[in-house]
């Protein structure tokens, strides 16, 4: 890939990726457990273990064609990215995109106004300012800072769910092990797989400013395995806490703070609420960077300019004060959210299904260049 930064270390190249990946594909239900509630829980305790190896399997796979398509085409935004695998289509992915960041940054900043509110007793104005602040903060600064956010923040999310799953194995471990010994259908667990991940697969090209790290094709085959299984612990780990709860817990609309509530820790809980915090803080980022690169890319083509930080942060403000503040004041962000079934059938149809058949028919029958071939 033209422009591969030198020296990539192996976290850049096999790491990385998978945590870009992860962190946009957290966000606030996945962090909350309400989407594994949606998702897994319907088809009983191991039902939802057989959905989430098929989503992860799904993940994986889609992440290995796009991270090799990208590096063959040269690609580090959605839009150079569809170009070359849609041609002119590319416009419906970016009209269908640009919906889907107003409604996940509307739905983000609601969020982070509820989480002051309940843990720290702040307007909800001030929680949704937070949250704003942050991802200006880090979209910024490009890619340097981005990456430095999907890195830290993974860490500290990684680290809390490990931390309340010794704290919920050691409180109602008995109650796991029951739910999973006792008979539960476990009927429609593919469906239940496979609409989560389609549902949460446009992440794979979103990250597409991270792959500048990638040195060859197998880097991209090894970042793409891993991607899957990086994003799928987290919510792994806490469904194996939930069903402690099976089958009452699935009518919670949080998950999170009905097992908070039973492990008793408020220091712990404040924790939580920070990483989900994180979580919504590194999924908007990463929404908002992929827009920001994307008119990067066209910025140098049409001016011969590099994009300045300014710039970066103009674009950045302008996205989240329309998105958190103006799109839900005016209802669209309810319209959009009435039709948001119909845009993940659109991104299957022009990003999952051409890249699938299209695109990996060009990787395979394409002729190696020297690089490759040496």
């Amino acid at each position: 890939m033209p422009g591969v930064s030198a020296g990539a270390t192996w976290f850049q190249r096999f790491l990385l990726p998978g945590f870009a990946f992860k962190a946009v594909v957290i966000g606030g239900g996945y962090a909350t457990g309400r989407e594994l509630a949606e998702f897994f829980l319907p088809s009983g305790p191991w039902g939802g273990i057989a959905a989430m190896l098929l989503a992860t399997v799904i993940w994986s796979a889609v992440c290995v064609v796009t991270f090799v398509f990208a590096r063959a085409t040269g690609a580090r935004d959605y839009r150079s990215f569809f170009q070359a695998l849609l041609g002119r289509g590319w416009v419906v992915f970016e009209l269908a995109y640009i919906l889907f960041v107003i409604l996940i940054l509307a739905v983000f900043g609601a969020a982070a106004g509820a989480i002051g509110e309940a843990t720290l007793g702040w307007p909800k104005i001030a929680g949704t300012l937070c949250l704003m602040a942050g991802i200006a903060l880090f979209a910024t600064f490009g890619n340097t800072s981005v990456e430095r956010l999907f890195k830290y923040v993974t860490f500290l999310l990684y680290g809390v769910y490990l931390i309340f799953v010794v704290l919920a194995l050691s409180s109602f471990g008995d109650r796991v092990a029951a739910n999973f010994a006792a008979p539960a259908s476990s009927d429609g667990w593919a469906l239940g797989g496979l609409t989560y991940a389609s549902y949460n697969i446009i992440g794979a090209v979103v990250i597409l400013p991270v792959m500048r790290h990638l040195t060859s094709d197998r880097d991209a085959i090894v970042a793409g395995l891993i991607a899957g299984p990086l994003a799928m612990l987290p919510a792994l780990l806490f469904f194996i806490c939930m069903v402690a709860y099976y089958p009452a817990i699935a009518n919670e609309t949080l998950p999170s703070d009905f097992l908070l509530a039973r492990l008793d820790q408020p220091v712990f809980h404040l924790l939580f609420q920070l990483m989900i915090f994180s979580a919504l803080l590194e999924s908007g980022t990463g929404a908002v960077h992929a827009i920001n690169e994307r008119i990067a890319k066209a910025w140098q083509v049409r001016r011969g300019a590099t994009f300045s930080n300014r710039a970066r942060l103009s674009i950045a403000l302008a996205l989240l004060v329309g998105c958190m503040f103006l799109a839900d004041r005016f209802g669209l962000v309810a319209l959009i959210a009435n039709g948001y079934r119909a845009l993940a059938y659109i991104f299957l149809a022009v990003y999952v299904l051409p890249l699938m058949t299209l695109g990996l028919w060009r990787l395979l029958h394409r002729r190696p260049s020297p690089v490759e071939a040496a």
